[in-house]
């Protein structure tokens, strides 16, 4: 009995703590526990070094719910801050500046002081000489153009078309308006402008005629369309025409050539060039209702400003819905904003945002100087030059994009503010609603005559006015063109100093005054740069 083993005892299979090989066995299980154990507190500790890594970097990066590029760290998302000048902040900015603005009233002199003209930088207007209608040579037949686009670029058209007809020794027949889709205006050149006028100021110059005779329309079976089409290049040369058009002209007897649209180089013979000048400059007045009311509104515009000398400010806001759309610029509108500005982009450009490989970045066009100003920064930008509350602006735009929000602060900044629609009544306005162009020729003549212009996005009607403005400035166009990929780094810097972003501003100013004279270069625009072609230096006294 003694000698059996029992079950149980720990002898029969043994036990790892009973023998030598157990007990090294039990050894390897504690030194395993053990170094697992440290190897959880190291994972534990890894994350939290790794954060304060990141913190330690905080200048470099930036916390954010919905990055573009995401590094995530656990449920936290990290991203790299974008350049200086890409996030519109200028909302914030405005909420840190106000009270320094609402302090600041040292503005009485802004408007008087904006612009400085030396007398030996002064110009006159130049006209080519007038000749007798006797001694304009025998017409070689009709020129007949289509403009199309809206005023500005009708404009552009019709003073090509004068200068074409000047060099082929044509008889221009009154421009033909196309209805443009986007436009959607269907008024006629006498709608817009004092025909009579036009072909009266033209007349020992270049033959004007109203329509074409019936005996030459019979030749194309009484149909316009019949006459033949030359669909220029743009930009086609004085030699293109010569040799191209005039031959063709001379064999039909009529001509057309559409679309009409910047068909014509900028440089050419100078007596062409004074063709251009005198039909923009002088020829081209408007209709007389709109001139009536346009005069009347100048006129209460200055009775507004007589704190100020009659001197206002008139700013053409590019601040649509299509132009903000097409800008592809994000602003304060998050998914709402969104939303829209897709539907707008479909509905007028039907997938030209969405095709195959092109990317879009807000952050870069709004470094790029490409994003339209907000009337917030376009009120910001006037304060910090100097311009106080008590300074009239004109606002010539279309329909504001969510207008009741982003007018208001710049109603705020500047309280005597105006545009068509309270400087006239509605009844002195609804002969000219529905019809873009007629309404845009109201914008243009008080912007013309305001003291300072500010332009905000390019385009034909800042760039004709210009051109205007240095024709009845002496040579000095009196414009503020803000070079917008200096101006979003102070509106992107939430902590400036109230007087260095006046300085900042100011700058702004000192630089547009600088290039308010500006000689036209060969590949510019006469419309913009009317010197020295259209003006000629004033002789010192």
């Amino acid at each position: 009995m003694h000698g059996r083993r029992r079950l149980g005892d720990g002898h029969g299979c043994g036990s790892a703590a009973s023998s030598p090989r157990g007990a090294r066995r039990g050894k390897l299980v504690g030194w395993a526990a053990a170094a697992a154990s440290r190897r959880r507190g190291a994972l534990l500790v890894a994350p939290i070094l790794y954060l304060a890594l990141m913190l330690v970097m905080v200048g470099r990066w930036e916390w954010d719910l919905e990055p573009p590029v995401p590094v995530r760290v656990g449920v936290t998302i990290l991203r790299r801050a974008p350049p200086p000048g890409s996030v519109y902040r200028s909302p914030r900015l405005f909420h840190e500046l106000w009270a320094f603005m609402q302090a600041d009233v040292n503005h009485s002199s802004a408007l008087m002081t904006a612009w400085h003209q030396k007398a030996t930088q002064k110009w006159k207007p130049r006209l080519p000489k007038r000749l007798l209608q006797a001694e304009l040579p025998p017409s070689n037949g009709y020129l007949i153009i289509e403009a199309n686009g809206g005023l500005n670029q009708q404009r552009m058209s019709i003073c090509d078309a004068v200068a074409v007809a000047g060099l082929l020794n044509a008889t221009l027949v009154i421009p033909i308006f196309h209805f443009n889709s986007v436009w959607r205006d269907s008024s006629k050149f006498e709608d817009i402008f004092d025909e009579e006028y036009f072909t009266e100021t033209l007349k020992n110059h270049v033959r004007v005629v109203k329509e074409l005779p019936p005996e030459i329309l019979q030749r194309f079976d009484n149909n316009i369309s019949n006459i033949l089409n030359l669909r220029s290049k743009a930009l086609s040369s004085k030699t293109y025409y010569l040799q191209k058009v005039l031959p063709k002209l001379l064999e039909l007897g009529a001509v057309r050539i559409a679309p009409f649209s910047n068909r014509l180089a900028h440089s050419v013979p100078s007596s062409i060039q004074g063709l251009r000048c005198l039909t923009n400059y002088e020829a081209l007045r408007f209709s007389k209702p709109i001139r009536s009311l346009a005069e009347r509104m100048v006129h209460r515009m200055v009775n507004n400003s007589s704190i100020n000398g009659g001197k206002y400010i008139s700013v053409h806001l590019r601040f649509e819905e299509d132009m903000v759309a097409f800008s592809c610029c994000t602003y304060d509108g998050g998914q709402q904003e969104k939303n829209e500005m897709d539907k707008a982009r479909e509905r007028s450009w039907r997938g030209k945002f969405r095709r195959p490989g092109r990317v879009i970045s807000p952050e870069a066009n709004r470094r790029n100087g490409k994003c339209p100003l907000t009337p917030l920064e376009v009120g910001m930008m006037l304060r910090g030059m100097g311009f106080g509350n008590t300074t009239s602006v004109y606002v010539a735009s279309g329909k504001i994009y969510n207008a009741e929000k982003y007018m208001a602060p710049l109603r705020q900044l500047f309280p005597l503010l105006e545009t068509k629609e309270t400087l006239a009544s509605a009844d002195e306005l609804a002969p000219f609603k529905g019809h873009s162009s007629q309404l845009a020729a109201l914008d243009y003549t008080v912007c013309a005559h305001s003291e300072v212009f500010v332009t905000t996005q390019g385009g034909n009607f800042p760039h004709f006015l210009m051109g205007h403005r240095r024709y009845l400035n002496e040579g000095h166009s009196k414009t503020i063109n803000p070079d917008k990929k200096k101006l979003v780094l102070s509106f992107d810097n939430p902590n400036i100093r109230w007087d260095k972003f006046k300085r900042n501003m100011q700058e702004v100013l000192h630089h547009s005054d600088l290039k308010g004279i500006t000689l036209r270069k060969p590949d510019a625009s006469l419309y913009t740069f009317p010197m020295p072609d259209c003006m000629c230096q004033q002789a010192e006294a």
